[in-house]
């Protein structure tokens, strides 16, 4: 199997590098654009689709146009659904890059979507008809109801951010990246409503192709679930034409088939993940013997296996993996089952009760994440010690030399980087495209914004072991300052909060502190003239709003932060409250507003100091602007960018 999947990924890697370039190197008309496409992938407001031209509108006439597949941009209400032959509007640009994996040549700022046919055929019709009906019955309007829909069509679009990663955490994520039970479940009820139609091995067969097919539309094709349904065809193959398949046939079968296909799947995390957990599945299943009970010794040994086999792939994509998923699976997959059986039930039915059961039994298996989620997660180091430990421990004279290191090295590791950052810091994470920035002195903690994300801002919190968090500071509303700080409340211990007294914080901020009056969390409005706070050997010091600005950035809370050396942060300020400030000049400074041209070129060049961070990620406004990094770089400062540099470390020692 192994030599198999070798020579398919190594000519469809080929054939998909020339795809790519293809896609990548095609001409893309720039500015207003109006045209009639077949979509290809699913797109919402929150999330781009993807089309494939097919023909231009030039001053109301129709050009036929077989052009490279573009990415759009939905306009608020809008969705794009694989399969529908749409006319959109917009503006194009040449914008080369991939969407969930796959090349787009660019990109189309979409003013209208319009539906205006199927271009797919039955097999769409049918799929997105169930994909539909899946979405009506299940609405998704709470986390447990939307993850039954999860474990029915692999759609999580409605599970909130956390739970997705408290799924991952906890080793759970594959329950809802659509497997082998999914289809046999699918096929089942397929069969059971086909009936009519014949029996006989070949014609069950030709049924099951379909129905087959039919699941791949409904579940949008995903990495997983092709590989599930590719197997499952060449089992039915086999069935038909008296073949003996087994697991081990049907898996290195469907991946070098599916390689050879599409050689993008080689690099989707997806499937990678999906061909390696069934290999697992098929060692472990087979290692539980006959111990009882059966069914508990070859979930948790399938669920060991399976661990094993994707933990490469996890450490190179996430760094890290859960160290008790066999535990955490073997509570939730008796669960995971119950729901998908009562949820599909639903949607045959349209019982509303089956509705409320599914999503209640989901409701416990997302209990189940939630709390393992927290239980501890082993990087690269760990994993060797654990593995070594594991494999040296067989020989009994060795076990407690290999206990008392694998101890001692384990407590180095959490130890050790504590005791390092004990000095005063400030470091502005990475978290894409807005600010994030840590302050730590002496044990103490303060957290000034969060970034867009919560779990981009959980996992950089977790990689610098914070726990409570003494002062949390908002500098002002906007969606790439607060919006990963949702949940923060009940996930940390939040001592007090900082909000600006003068702007508009919006439904983010407000929400937030809804949370912290619900949970007793003291919350101050802050401006030019409120008093500084001592963080441990650094005084944390307000110098701003100064009052209220007609721009909701002028009115972001600004401060001073200051141990041996001082650092300026300022939210997302702008001209006019820039250079109302004082005449300061801090050791550090972070670059107001992500280096936008609305920073006053003057008060840069007279504020920045020794050094400059930018705190930027990919971005559609061009930040930080060239004429900014101009100054920055004339003034002499060290010039210090997240998206190139990662986090960011300052000493204030």
């Amino acid at each position: 199997m192994l030599l198999a999947l070798v020579c398919a990924g190594g000519i469809s890697g080929s054939l998909a590098s020339a795809r790519t370039q293809s896609t990548w190197s095609a001409l893309v008309p720039e500015g207003p654009i109006t045209l009639i496409a077949l979509a290809v992938e699913d797109g919402t407001p929150e999330r781009p689709g993807v089309v494939r031209p097919e023909a231009l509108l030039v001053n109301e006439e129709v050009v036929r146009w077989r052009g490279p597949a573009l990415a759009v941009d939905l306009p608020a209400g809008a969705v794009l659904v694989a399969g529908d032959r749409v006319r959109v509007e917009g503006i194009g640009r040449a914008r080369p890059g991939k969407v969930r994996g796959d090349p787009v040549a660019g990109r189309i700022a979409a003013q209208d979507v319009e539906r205006i046919g199927d271009g797919r055929g039955p097999l769409f019709a049918v799929g997105n008809a169930v994909r539909g009906r899946v979405a009506s019955v299940i609405p998704g309007r709470t986390p447990s109801e939307a993850l039954v829909s999860g474990f029915l069509i692999g759609d999580t679009s409605n599970v909130p951010a956390r739970d997705l990663d408290a799924l991952r955490r906890s080793g759970l994520t594959h329950f809802v990246a659509v497997s082998g039970s999914n289809v046999a479940l699918f096929l089942a009820g397929w069969w059971f409503l086909t009936s009519p139609l014949g029996r006989g091995s070949r014609r069950r067969f030709a049924i099951g192709l379909v129905g087959l097919a039919v699941f791949v539309v409904v579940t949008r094709w995903e990495g997983s679930v092709l590989r599930a349904a590719t197997m499952a065809g060449l089992i039915l193959g086999g069935a038909a034409t008296g073949i003996a398949v087994d697991g081990w046939m049907a898996l290195g079968g469907a991946a070098s088939l599916l390689l050879l296909a599409s050689g993008n799947l080689a690099l989707d995390v997806g499937f990678q993940l999906s061909v390696a957990a069934t290999a697992g599945i098929l060692v472990g299943a087979g290692a539980a013997g006959n111990r009882r009970p059966r069914w508990a010794w070859t979930v948790l040994a399938a669920a060991v296996s399976a661990q094993i086999a994707v933990v490469p792939i996890l450490l190179w994509n996430f760094g890290s993996i859960p160290l008790l998923s066999p535990v955490a699976n073997l509570l939730a997959a008796p669960l995971v089952t119950v729901a998908t059986i009562v949820g599909g039930l639903a949607v045959v039915t349209g019982w509303a009760v089956l509705v409320t059961v599914a999503s209640s039994v989901a409701g416990v298996v997302l209990a189940i994440a939630r709390l393992a989620a927290a239980w501890p997660q082993l990087g690269t180091v760990a994993v060797l010690v654990v593995g070594a430990t594991g494999a040296v421990a067989i020989n009994r004279r060795l076990r407690p030399v290999v206990a008392v290191v694998a101890a001692l090295v384990l407590v180095a590791m959490t130890v050790a980087p504590v005791i390092l950052r004990s000095g005063p810091t400030v470091t502005v994470l990475d978290v894409g495209q807005g600010d994030a920035i840590l302050v730590r002195s002496q044990g103490r903690v303060a957290l000034i914004d969060g970034g867009r994300d919560p779990v981009v801002l959980a996992d950089r919190l977790r990689s610098h072991g914070v726990g409570r968090i003494d002062l949390l500071i908002v500098t002002h509303g906007d969606a790439d300052h607060s919006g990963g700080l949702d949940g923060i409340v009940t996930d940390h211990g939040v001592g007090r909060i900082w909000v600006p007294e003068y702007a508009d914080l919006g439904e983010l901020v407000d929400r937030l502190v809804d949370d912290a009056a619900a949970a007793g969390v003291q919350v101050e409005w802050i401006d030019a003239g409120s008093p500084q706070y001592k963080l441990g050997a650094i005084t944390i010091e307000p110098i701003g709003p100064k009052r209220r600005y007609a721009s909701d950035n002028d009115g972001s809370i600004v401060v001073w932060v200051e141990a041996a050396r001082s650092m300026l942060l300022g939210g997302d300020i702008e001209a006019i409250a820039q250079t109302e400030l004082p005449a300061i000049r801090p050791d550090v400074l972070l670059v107001p507003h992500h280096g936008s041209g609305s920073t006053d070129a003057r008060w840069l060049a007279d504020t920045v100091g020794d050094a400059a961070v930018l705190s930027v990620g990919e971005n559609r406004y061009g930040h930080p602007l060239p004429e900014i990094m101009t100054i920055l770089e004339r003034s002499g400062a060290e010039v210090l960018v997240t998206a190139e540099q990662g986090d960011v470390t300052i000493e204030l020692e």
